[in-house]
């Protein structure tokens, strides 16, 4: 209050800076979404931009290595000895099984990915409880870790010979290891306070596990399965290469025997958007069951 009795107005705190000029700061979801369609939108320009023109050789690169987009998605040229026969590249997909190679990738992957789960968590989450165990498990870790995808597919068809049972076993090897130390980290980051406040209140330590770690942990685990997930679509494309009747790998395959470029190009579409659009419908599951985290 001022000598002359008048009140002082208090000083409003000063506004925080906008998100461009703040480290880590999300722009709005406006903003990010006009980012991403703009993105998207600038490198389809600059593939119509190489790509265009009539014949070959008015095109930067030819069309044997990049077709144009309209090539892709709507129709192609397949030259017959010659005639030139113009085919609809989703309808000539859709002969070839496009709808039943999905079902078949995706049961694959699924499988794969959820026998993965039961021994990636469990492991997981026992290595993370009892250090010992983990000290044991980190040399096949390792080991399964490092050995390269292509060389993954001649052993599992040795151990599995090249039916359905080896392209899951597969995706399970290749996945598993990911997901049981990202299971450890999410496990080994939960504060120690939380496991001692628990001990204080005498539960017991398999009461702190199933009741503590791994619900505090379950958020990360999640989010390590959705990432695998996508990228277990990437995998089952090598297995699907070699003795597969249908799988979106075997399409991609084929395609490349017969020279068809433009399908392989709009296959390789279609699983980014299969990935894509099982990645937001776990993640929007994701958010609705865990409210409490804002950073997923």
């Amino acid at each position: 209050m001022s000598a002359g009795g008048d009140k002082i107005a208090p000083r409003k705190p000063p506004a925080p800076p906008p998100w461009w000029r703040t480290l880590r700061a999300d722009p709005p979801f406006v903003i990010r979404l006009a980012l991403g369609v703009g993105m998207v939108v600038a490198l389809f320009f600059v593939w119509w931009l190489l790509t265009r023109g009539d014949t070959p050789e008015q095109r930067y690169i030819s069309p044997s290595k990049v077709p144009s987009p309209g090539d892709v998605f709507i129709s192609y040229d397949k030259y017959v000895g010659a005639d030139t026969v113009t085919k609809d590249t989703f309808d000539s997909l859709r002969e070839r099984g496009l709808t039943d190679s999905i079902v078949a990738t995706l049961r694959r992957v699924i499988v794969g990915i959820a026998w993965a789960a039961v021994f990636g968590i469990g492991l997981g989450v026992l290595a993370a409880s009892y250090r010992a165990v983990a000290a044991a498990l980190a040399p096949v870790v390792v080991f399964l870790r490092s050995i390269p995808m292509g060389a993954m597919v001649p052993l599992t068809m040795v151990l599995f010979k090249t039916g359905e049972h080896q392209k899951e076993m597969f995706i399970f090897l290749a996945v598993v290891p990911f997901v049981f130390s990202d299971v450890v980290a999410a496990v080994s980051s939960v504060p120690q306070r939380y496991v001692e406040t628990a001990e204080t209140l005498g539960a017991t330590r398999l009461q702190i596990v199933r009741k503590v770690l791994v619900p505090m942990a379950l958020p990360d685990i999640v989010t390590s399965l959705r990432f695998q997930l996508g990228l277990a679509l990437g995998y089952v494309t090598l297995a699907e290469a070699v003795n597969a009747k249908l799988g979106l790998g075997f399409l991609i395959n084929t395609s490349q025997g017969e020279g068809r470029i433009e399908e392989m190009y709009l296959l390789l579409f279609v699983i980014a958007l299969l990935a894509f659009a099982i990645d937001f419908g776990l993640k929007f599951f994701q958010r609705g069951l865990f409210p409490y985290r804002k950073d997923l």
